[in-house]
C-alpha cells in the first residue's frame, strides 16, 4: 500500500506537470493570437487578387495558360500540412488520417506527396509514401519566401506535365474549439470557379478595371500569384489551427492534472486518518491492558 511519502511525491510530480502544461497553454494562446492576426492581414490581398483575376478571365473568350490546362488525373500531387511538434491533441492524427483516406481514394493513380511540417514528414515517410519534397520548421512563422518556393515547385511540375493535378490537405481554422479538415484542388485552376467568385464574393462586388497591358499578359502574372495566395492562406490557417489545438489540449491537461491532484490528496488524507486512528487505538489498548 502506498505510504504518505509516496502520495506526497506523486502530488508534487503532478503539480510540476500542471505548471508546465499551464505555461504551454499560455504560450500557445500567444502564438494563436499572432497567427490569427497574420491570417486576417492576408485576407484583403487574397480577396482583391481573386477579384482582379475574375475580371481578367471574364474579358478573355478562351483563356489559355499552362495552369488552366486540364488533363486526365493519372499523376496526383498532394500537399499535406501538419504540425511541427506534438502535444496538440488529435490535430496531426486527423490530418494524417485524411491524407490516408485521400490516398485510398486515389489508389488507381500515381500519388506523390509534399509534406509541410515535421510530424507529417516523419509519418508519411514511415508509411511509404512517395515524397518528392519536404518542408519542415516553416509553419511556426509563415514566411512569403517559403510560400513562393512551394508554389513555384508545384506550378513548375504542373506546367512541365510531370503531374496532372495538385491537391492541398490542411486543417482550416474555424474557432478555438473546432477546425475543418479540408481537401482543396489547387491545380489546375478552374476558370468557371474563379469567375463565379470565390471567398463568398458576389457579382455585385465586381470592379470594371482599366488595364494598360493585354488581358493575356496579365493572366500570365496573376495565375501564379493566385496559387501563391492559396498556399499562403492554407499555411496560415493550418498554423492557427495547430496553435488552437495545442492550447485546447494543454488546457484539458491542466484540468486533468488538477483532478488527479484532488483525488490523490483525498486518498492521502484517508491514509493519514487511518494511520492516526490506528495509533490512537494502539495507545488506548495499551493503556487499558496496563490498568
Amino acid at each position: 500500500m502506498p505510504t504518505l511519502l509516496d502520495f506526497r511525491r506523486r502530488i508534487r510530480s503532478v503539480k510540476n506537470t500542471q505548471q508546465i502544461t499551464r505555461a504551454m497553454k499560455f504560450v500557445a494562446a500567444a502564438r494563436l493570437r499572432r497567427a490569427q492576426e497574420a491570417a486576417l492581414a492576408a485576407r484583403p490581398y487574397a480577396k482583391e487578387l481573386v477579384r482582379v483575376l475574375r475580371s481578367t478571365i471574364s474579358r478573355i473568350a478562351e483563356p489559355q495558360h499552362p495552369l488552366l490546362s486540364r488533363r486526365p488525373e493519372g499523376r496526383v500531387l498532394a500537399l499535406v500540412l501538419t504540425g511541427e511538434r506534438g502535444l496538440a491533441g488529435a490535430f496531426n492524427t486527423n490530418i494524417l488520417r485524411k491524407a490516408n483516406e485521400f490516398s485510398r481514394a486515389n489508389k488507381s493513380r500515381k500519388l506523390s506527396v509534399i509534406p509541410v511540417g515535421k510530424k507529417g514528414r516523419d509519418s508519411l515517410r514511415k508509411a511509404g509514401f512517395n515524397l518528392i519534397g519536404e518542408y519542415v520548421n516553416v509553419l511556426a512563422r509563415v514566411e512569403f519566401g517559403t510560400v513562393r518556393e512551394i508554389s513555384n515547385l508545384v506550378t513548375d511540375l504542373y506546367a512541365k506535365g510531370e503531374i496532372d493535378s495538385v491537391y492541398i490537405i490542411f486543417s482550416e481554422f474555424k474557432t478555438v474549439m473546432s477546425a475543418n479538415l479540408t481537401v482543396e484542388k489547387l491545380l489546375p485552376v478552374d476558370p468557371a470557379q474563379v469567375v463565379e467568385g470565390s471567398e463568398g464574393a458576389s457579382a455585385s462586388g465586381q470592379v470594371d478595371y482599366i488595364y494598360e497591358q493585354p488581358e493575356e499578359q496579365l493572366l500570365d502574372r496573376l495565375l501564379p500569384r493566385y496559387v501563391e495566395s492559396q498556399v499562403q492562406r492554407a499555411m496560415l490557417e493550418s498554423s492557427a489551427a495547430e496553435h488552437a489545438a495545442r492550447m485546447t489540449a494543454m488546457e484539458s491537461a491542466t484540468k486533468n492534472a488538477g483532478d488527479v491532484i484532488e483525488a490523490l490528496t483525498l486518498h492521502m488524507n484517508k491514509v493519514r486518518q487511518a494511520a492516526i486512528t490506528k495509533e490512537i487505538i494502539e495507545i488506548v489498548s495499551g493503556a487499558t491492558s496496563t490498568a
